[in-house]
């Protein structure tokens, strides 16, 4: 076996996701305790771990930045981000899901899958990445393991296959039965230098544990003719070979293997550290985009950047290498931008902690410093040999704050701080508001904006003023339009002249803008196209109701006329922009606001209380259930009617309940609504 190929089989490149609170950062902490990288446990109620280093994310006890470490397990390399479970923070999820080979999900015993574990599955499944299920917190009271087994076959849609059972339950919770060699592991004490104990299998739980087995079993041969003709003969399959057959269904997606534990008390960590070496995937082995990226260190150079993180020191751009090697000093081609960039120095990544290295290979994730033009998405590649990887899609933003410095000496360093700060997060968008001279800056929830906010404070030294959160409106057409513009000016010199026929559609939402030229003949020359679909976005951006940018709609161009003399682009540029004002005045314009689908758990004596509000807010309750002595309603409503809910949620319910949300879609606002947005 060569060393390359011996480096990808030790090598695992995964990420930790789920809802917050779940117990992901307690659980990567474990990870690096047992893997030596750590000698002490950071707690994330102390705000002394490892993972979670910003201080904002100690303030807060929760995770905002996607963080990497590189640690070893019995041979085998795993290079782990550990990711945030807020919706707010989703973009770090969506960017690590996209170079990640394989996944931990980790679930609440208790919660069960909670919506944004359903968001986060959902990216997983966008970029085919195999996972396997963590079922944390075994020791709280309403922790129960086959419910949330359940609830992922039911929500997610996925054949969960225990590959445990656990043995004890709420506070006694005290170790699991492994089921492949039916064996019981059992850990006496809370304390994490313990190993577990090996003892038979408890015998009120042998039976249950026998059909357990059973189904693991009968689950795994199908992936195999070999396995199911001897199982079909009654021969009894080696635990080798079970095991190749779960590495196989996993990489498939044909079941997730779902492992028991509780990682704040040390138990469960272990098996979980075999399970991400023995079924999670290699660097190469599950390439579902290009079969050239096939992690060979000798092919010629590709890689992604993923995220772009900057400091005192300069910003250093985390990257994926796909094929081929990437060394210190090297010049690489930016394909997005068509432009040669340098790596002065390489990194291998250990939370705050950065190991310089010589080159990268095929398989690594790392830091590298030295790129000034290379942003989130972008593929960076061997210039002989340019590939184009898959970008990263990133959500619109749906709520605005309007910012302006305190002190006029600010305001070129509110406008250096706020561009280093889009780089860093392409969630957050930035614009200028021409009719009352703000600067407008947009991002998923209030939660990324306050802590954005404070960024620019702590982090780049600019006071500012913050408006009050406004809702990220949009505007959309409800019928087709056509239009037939002429751009004529004369101002004595050469001219100006473009003229043409456009008509808007309204298209599905969610589907954003398209343009389409249907221009025959040479009606309109070809080089004033890309001119005609620049002035319709440009224009789009301020839409004919009430400002709003402008969406799901397709723009065509039928017809046109141009003179040899007088055309140009800018003036095919502003007659595109008053056909679109004036075919969308036409096409009956609405204005949409954005729906949160909102997930309330309260006790059930306030449940009455909290379907009321909801409604009282222009909700529609979707459903209701029990979980636990707790029920939980799901709804969704404007986002507008959710500001400032916690409060009263908590002073309706004595402070009992809690909720989370995350954006559904954009619909119609009422009448009542957009009259008073126009106004």
């Amino acid at each position: 076996m060569t060393t390359n190929t011996t480096r990808l089989r030790n090598l695992r490149n995964i990420g930790v996701i789920a809802h917050v609170d779940a117990g992901k950062t307690t659980t990567t902490e474990r990870i690096l305790f047992y893997t030596g990288e750590n000698h002490r446990i950071g707690e994330v109620h102390d705000g002394n771990t490892r993972m979670d280093f910003d201080p904002q994310e100690r303030q807060r006890g929760i995770t905002i930045n996607s963080a990497a470490i590189t640690v070893h397990w019995n041979g085998t390399q795993i290079n782990l981000i550990d990711t945030p479970g807020h919706i707010d923070f989703n973009i770090e999820v969506n960017r690590s899901l996209r170079v990640l080979d394989g996944a931990v999900v980790v679930f609440d015993a208790v919660a069960g899958v909670e919506p944004q574990t359903e968001t986060n599955w959902r990216l997983a499944d966008k970029y085919r990445v195999p996972r396997i299920a963590f079922v944390n917190k075994l020791d709280r009271t309403g922790a129960d393991f086959a419910r949330v087994v359940a609830m992922m076959h039911d929500r997610l849609g996925v054949v969960a296959l225990p590959l445990q059972l656990p043995i004890g339950a709420e506070a006694d919770f005290r170790g699991v039965v492994d089921l492949l060699r039916m064996r019981a592991l059992v850990w006496d004490k809370d304390d994490a230098s313990e190993p577990p104990r090996v003892a038979e299998v408890p015998a009120e739980l042998l039976e249950q544990a026998r059909r357990a087995r059973a189904r693991l079993v009968e689950t795994v041969v199908e992936q195999d003719d070999a396995l199911l003709d001897a199982w079909l003969r009654g021969d009894e399959i080696p635990v080798e070979s079970l095991q190749a057959g779960l590495r196989a269904g996993t990489l498939a997606g044909a079941f997730v293997p779902v492992l028991a534990g509780a990682a704040f008390k040390n138990r469960g960590v272990e098996p979980l550290l075999d399970a991400v070496v023995d079924y999670l995937p290699r660097p190469g082995e599950t390439n579902h985009e290009d079969p050239t990226l096939n992690a060979d260190p000798d092919a010629p150079f590709a890689a992604l950047a993923f995220k772009v993180v900057a400091d005192d020191h300069g910003a250093m751009t985390f990257v994926r290498v796909y094929r081929g090697r990437l060394a210190r000093g090297a010049s690489v081609f930016n394909v997005a931008t068509g432009r040669n960039e340098r790596i002065s120095r390489v990194y291998e990544v250990h939370a705050d902690k950065h190991l310089e290295k010589d080159e990268l290979v095929a398989g690594d994730i790392a830091g590298v410093v030295g790129l000034k033009d290379t942003l989130t998405g972008h593929t960076l590649a061997d210039r002989a040999h340019p590939v184009h990887l898959e970008e990263i899609v990133v959500p619109e933003p749906v709520i605005d704050v309007a910012i302006e410095p305190k002190s006029q000496a600010d305001q070129q360093s509110l406008g250096k701080a706020l561009q280093a700060m889009l780089r860093e997060d392409p969630s957050l968008k930035l614009r200028h508001d021409a009719d009352s001279g703000q600067t407008i800056l947009s991002g998923m929830g209030e939660l990324q904006l306050e802590v954005s906010i404070e960024k620019l404070r702590a982090q780049h030294g600019v006071d500012v003023s913050v408006g009050r959160p406004q809702v990220a409106y949009r505007e959309t057409i409800s019928t087709e339009a056509e239009v037939h513009h002429v751009h004529k000016k004369q101002t004595g010199g050469p001219g100006q002249f473009a003229s043409l026929v456009l008509r808007l559609a309204p298209l599905a939402r969610g589907e954003g803008i398209r343009f389409v030229n249907e221009s025959v003949g040479g009606a309109i020359p070809r080089e004033f196209v890309p001119a005609i679909e620049a002035g319709v976005r440009r224009a789009a951006q301020v839409g004919v109701l009430a400002g709003y940018p402008t969406v799901d709609f397709e723009a065509t161009v039928l017809d046109g006329g141009f003179h040899e003399r007088d055309s140009s682009s800018l003036a095919f540029e502003l007659a595109a922009a008053a056909a679109f004002r004036e075919a969308a005045s036409r096409a009956k314009p609405l204005v949409l606001e954005p729906i949160m689908a909102v997930e309330v758990i309260t006790p059930t004596d306030h449940l009455g209380d909290v379907i009321g509000d909801l409604h009282r807010r222009r909700g529609h309750v979707q459903g209701q259930a029990p979980r636990g002595n707790a029920s939980v309603v799901t709804a969704i409503v404007p986002l507008k009617e959710m500001f400032g809910y916690i409060g009263h949620l908590r002073a309706m319910t004595s402070g009992r309940a809690q909720y989370s949300m995350q954006t559904s879609h954009y619909d119609a606002a009422p009448a009542r609504e957009r009259e008073h947005l126009v106004a």
